[in-house]
């Protein structure tokens, strides 16, 4: 009898006299999924592109202009064609100010993009009202994550924070997004960000479940 047991087979023996199931084949990620290779999501976005959001408010549209800020929307497209938009939580909603969503549902998806950062672009447009721009935490930070204004914000401007697109299309809508929650720690209770990015929906549908999400976001034209 062969008592030499590969580290593998030890693991899912130890897990199942635990209690708990298995590991299975749905257990393991998706490995053709293109979002798993930030790398290969290079494309140039063309020099202006629409993208239509469905999301359970309703629908709205951004028109991107390649020209206010190139590096940022050439990740966008690229983000947005390959479908990481999708089923993804309007988590921070602050009246008055904006509305930033852009982490996906899924934790291995956030894993891979979240050192994938873009070198800043010159801001060549000033944060009004509708415009969207990429997050960020300091210089050389943007990664995916997007917010749009809900007032005009020019001291955004002096930060860095350059737009890349306008809604022009379903303001109302985007105005309309549940703010219950209120901004995250260390300013409020809202949604962790370092729990989104950890645990993806399963964190928020579970602790914040009046969120509104978007259901897809494509490239309409």
């Amino acid at each position: 009898m062969n008592l030499r047991l590969g580290a593998a087979t030890l693991l899912v023996l130890a897990t199942a006299c635990g209690g708990e199931r298995p590991a299975t084949k749905a257990d393991a990620p998706d490995l053709s999924n293109p979002l798993l290779y930030p790398a290969r999501l290079n494309e140039t976005a063309p020099d202006t592109f629409r993208v239509l959001f469905s999301t359970t408010g309703g629908n709205f549209v951004v028109k991107v202009h390649r020209a206010w800020a190139p590096i940022g929307a050439d990740r966008f497209y690229n983000l947005v064609k390959n479908g990481f938009y999708d089923d993804v939580r309007i988590y921070r909603v602050l009246k008055g100010f904006m509305v930033q969503f852009g982490l996906n549902g899924d934790p291995l998806v956030n894993a891979q993009w979240k050192n994938k950062v873009l070198v800043d672009d010159p801001v060549r447009q000033s944060n009004l009202r509708g415009r969207m721009s990429f997050a960020k935490g300091g210089p050389t930070s943007r990664t995916t994550e997007v917010f749009i204004n809900y007032k005009d914000n020019p001291s955004l401007d002096k930060r860095g924070f350059s737009p890349f697109a306008e809604v022009v299309e379903g303001m109302k809508v985007v105005d309309s997004f549940y703010a219950g929650y209120g901004d995250g720690p260390p300013r409020g209770d809202g949604p962790y960000q370092a729990q989104v990015l950890a645990r993806g929906n399963a964190y928020l549908d579970a602790q914040f479940p009046k969120l509104d999400r978007i259901e897809k976001a494509v490239i309409d034209r």
